[in-house]
């Protein structure tokens, strides 16, 4: 089953977890595994872009970020589930697919808006991004 389970959330969505969380957590119960909850904070993109953010936006983000997560943690997942918080700063993919090798993940679960042609064609999506590049399973939640 799966041991090692990795959750990806949006802190400003709920729909990010909302649907995702009880099946992860249905998941990790089957399996007496653990539960991995991993926000992302994502970069400017841009050091031109920077340049336009209080010099110590990434420090207050981060902080907020750790907040909201720790509530998130707190008020929905159940108490007889072994979880454990991640949150990292940078481009979401890429934390994600890094946070899968150091916790020796086995599965991956995320959230995705039904696809739109045009916004997908231009930027893609974190998902499809995971999805692609992942050495293990990911479960797509339509949110």
């Amino acid at each position: 089953m799966f041991k090692t389970v990795l959750l990806t959330v949006d802190l400003n969505h709920p729909a990010s977890w909302e649907k995702a969380l009880p099946q992860a957590v249905e998941l990790v119960r089957a399996s007496k595994g653990t539960l991995h909850i991993m926000s992302v904070v994502p970069d400017m993109g841009t050091p031109l872009v920077e340049g336009f953010f209080p010099e110590d936006f990434e420090k207050r983000a981060v902080a907020a970020a750790n907040e909201a997560l720790n509530t998130l943690v707190t008020r929905e997942v159940p108490e007889d589930v072994d979880v454990k918080q991640h949150l990292s700063f940078g481009k979401i993919h890429k934390k994600v697919l890094k946070t899968i090798d150091e916790i020796d993940c086995n599965l991956v679960i995320m959230a995705s808006h039904k696809p739109d042609r045009v916004r997908e064609f231009l930027v893609g999506s974190n998902a499809d991004r995971v999805v692609r590049r992942s050495p293990v399973s990911v479960l797509v939640v339509r949110a």
